[in-house]
């Protein structure tokens, strides 16, 4: 019979010591990781206002769903570059202390 490990760490614990240890690098990444995640936030919330549409779009067809959802992702990157949300600067002032 084969007897169960105990030493062995969970995936929640392997994904918070890599995040940790992914954390602690430069201010320079730490601030391209916090504007690549208001640019997922941005596409997130453009995806969520295109699925409050009123009609169904008679030209739509799997196509333009997908250039719509790549053109989407375009905007949030471009929107999170330009507009200032604050959820780049929020994450850079939480995480900061665990740089360098």
């Amino acid at each position: 019979m084969i007897e169960p490990v105990n030493n062995i760490p969970s995936f929640t614990q392997l994904s918070e010591d890599k995040a940790l240890s992914s954390i602690r690098q430069t201010p320079d990444e730490l601030k391209e990781v916090a504007e690549q995640f208001e640019a997922i936030f941005l596409n997130f919330f453009l995806k969520q206002a295109r699925a409050a549409k009123l009609a169904e779009d008679p030209l739509s067809n799997s196509a333009s769903k997908t250039y719509r959802d790549m053109l989407d992702q375009e905007y949030a990157t471009s929107l999170s570059g330009d507009v200032d949300l604050g959820i780049a600067e929020g994450l850079m002032r939480q995480f900061g202390k665990f740089v360098g």
